[in-house]
């Protein structure tokens, strides 16, 4: 069985007591997948949601064209595919693939939707968290639609975890970081190549190193 202490600050099973969640957790496996393997694609029939546990994964669309929009990457700790539990046609409405070698943990949506049908205070408490999580969301949709390109690629670089000297190994293959930041990669070039002339940040290939965090700060303060 899955370690309970996984899943102890995970949002979705906030609401649950403690044989709830063994429950849930009897219901989970762990998947092992590399990287660019694909986990499931849009329209199949969608039985299970997913935390991740190492490495990530992007979930995805195709135009008829052919061309890829990343809609979320996905990190440790984080769940998907567990809205699809609540619509009416249980199939999953994007693609997703491994970006780097990747561990989860897959839960059975038929366990989850069970308990919530045993126990109307348990969906009610669900409600709670699952709309204290959309409004997270919407506030990043307003960010990314309201702030420019520059402050976008600084708010998301001060997110991400850096060393003592203030340097950031990029994880992610440039292109997904700017789909994830809804510009096109040469506008995600654009905008460190400016930054780096302001001296704000130097980059060396994978590598960013910030030069100048109070500037940074600053770029997020203006309006």
């Amino acid at each position: 069985m899955l370690d309970p202490k996984i899943i102890e600050d995970i949002p979705l099973f906030e609401p649950l007591d403690a044989e709830q969640r063994q429950r849930v957790l009897h219901s989970a496996r762990i998947l092992r997948l590399n990287r660019g393997q694909a986990l499931f694609a849009r329209g199949a029939p969608a039985r299970h949601f997913y935390l991740v546990l190492e490495g990530s994964i992007k979930l995805y669309l195709l135009s008829p064209e052919g061309e890829e929009k990343v809609v979320e990457v996905m990190h440790p700790g984080q769940t998907f595919a567990e809205a699809v539990m609540f619509m009416e046609q249980e199939a999953y409405p994007v693609n997703a693939s491994a970006l780097t070698d990747l561990r989860l943990a897959a839960f059975s949506n038929a366990v989850f939707v069970q308990l919530l049908r045993e126990s109307p205070e348990l969906a009610l408490r669900l409600l709670g968290t699952l709309s204290r999580r959309l409004h997270a969301l919407l506030n990043q949709i307003d960010e990314l639609a309201l702030h420019d390109a520059t402050r976008r690629l600084v708010a998301y670089l001060l997110t991400l975890p850096r060393n003592a000297e203030d340097r950031i190994d990029l994880d992610l293959p440039k292109q997904v970081i700017a789909a994830r930041l809804a510009m096109k990669p040469e506008t995600l070039s654009r905008t460190l190549a400016a930054l780096r002339e302001r001296q704000l940040l130097a980059v060396e290939g994978d590598r960013i190193l910030l030069l100048d965090l109070e500037s940074l700060h600053g770029l997020l303060a203006q309006r």
